[in-house]
């Protein structure tokens, strides 16, 4: 990782502190919770194994528990980022065969964030196994794509995970499809430890500063390039999303309590639709934007690929729980939420962070500026339309 992003990382999290800017007001009247209370001082000091520690959420989770007063230890294979935290111990292993490293130590919650690949469920019960009798908790980061389904309303934890059975996959099979992954490793975890030491974290889609999957990032980067952009649907689909640090921040916080449990990670507690989620956005920026609302229909009859082409959009005939989930118990037990202003802008300020080219290759990994174009045009030459609402604009 370059120099300027390290460093980015490293400072990411008191970045737009001073915005006065905020989310726009709630939709439909339900009151909003995203402005997060102080927590307070940590109760104590605990002893916390992180393994991973330097991706893309490691590094959030380990600075809000250093700064939480928290003794961190840091698991991994050494191969990238290793000078993020000089002074926080970092044992070296690999996950696939290679754990010996964890011996004769002992910690007080094992906070898992890096098992996510296709041996995750491995993964999970080589580190589960040797941490046994060394950790009092274990922390697993999981994810919504864990459920067999998300037709329900509300979605909550207790709707069924995938099975081998339920995905069609041979449980011979020596990698597993991503969702089928997780919650194969969730219930190694609760296999190995039982409920009262477990803590399962199921978050939607993590976004914000550092994230170089740059899901979310597409719509702050075409939002802030302005013109005419293409929003999908008429506006009102619901969207839930985590900030990273709200994710990690909740996780150190319940280690804290000394929680255990099964939970969902998305955000806000009463989803937005994704029309103050793009205004909100747009409020960070100084763009000339005008947005054209592009039937879910007419997207999908020419190719648009929700969730892929155009990201964090899923319509409801898609799941109508994917984006409607009850977070009555996370927020209960404290979960809270940045102002959409707060992820945006510092989501810009990550991407801009970056060398040029990788900025340039944003609006080329999802629906392309040509692509989007074709879109916009077929929309306004449809018969009956009215063309684009937009004062001299220019081809």
């Amino acid at each position: 990782m370059p120099a300027s992003r390290r460093t980015f990382l490293q400072t990411a999290a008191m970045a737009g502190a001073g915005l006065a800017l905020g989310a726009p007001a709630r939709a439909h009247g339900h009151p909003t919770r995203e402005a997060a209370p102080d927590p307070g001082p940590a109760p104590r000091a605990l002893r916390l194994l992180i393994l991973g520690g330097t991706g893309f959420i490691g590094p959030h989770m380990v600075r809000y528990a250093l700064e939480r007063g928290h003794e961190v230890t840091i698991f991994n294979r050494g191969r990238s980022n290793s000078d993020l935290f000089p002074g926080v111990e970092t044992l070296i292993g690999d996950r696939n065969d290679d754990v010996a490293s964890l011996a004769g130590r002992s910690w007080d919650v094992c906070l898992d964030n890096n098992a996510g690949t296709g041996r995750a469920p491995w993964w999970v019960e080589l580190t589960g196994r040797q941490l046994l009798d060394s950790v009092d908790r274990y922390y697993f980061v999981s994810t919504r794509s864990t459920y067999a389904n998300v037709d329900a309303v509300p979605m909550t934890a207790a709707q069924p995970t995938l099975t081998f059975e339920t995905a069609g996959v041979d449980p011979a099979a020596e990698s597993l499809p991503y969702g089928l992954a997780k919650a194969e490793a969730e219930r190694r975890v609760l296999e190995l430890y039982g409920p009262g030491r477990t803590g399962i974290f199921r978050p939607g889609l993590i976004i914000g500063p550092g994230d170089e999957t740059d899901r979310f990032t597409y719509w702050p980067v075409r939002i802030e390039k302005g013109g005419e952009v293409l929003a999908p649907s008429s506006g009102t689909d619901p969207i839930q999303i985590i900030d990273v640090r709200d994710l990690v921040e909740w996780m150190v916080r319940m280690a804290e309590n000394e929680e255990s449990g099964i939970y969902n990670c998305v955000g806000p507690e009463y989803p937005r639709p994704i029309s103050e989620l793009l205004y909100g956005i747009r409020s960070v920026t100084t763009a000339e934007t005008i947005f054209t609302w592009v039937d879910t229909d007419f997207l999908l009859e020419r190719g648009v690929r929700p969730y892929s082409d155009l990201p964090v959009w899923r319509p409801p005939q898609m799941g109508a729980g994917f984006a409607r989930f009850d977070l009555t118990d996370e927020v209960a037990k404290g979960l809270t939420f940045r102002p959409l202003a707060t992820t945006a802008a510092d989501t810009l300020a990550f991407h801009h962070s970056r060398p040029q080219e990788e900025q340039d290759a944003v609006l080329q990994r999802f629906f392309t500026p040509e692509e989007e174009r074709a879109v916009l045009d077929a929309w306004h030459a449809r018969p009956g339309a009215s063309g684009p609402r937009w004062i001299g604009r220019q081809e």
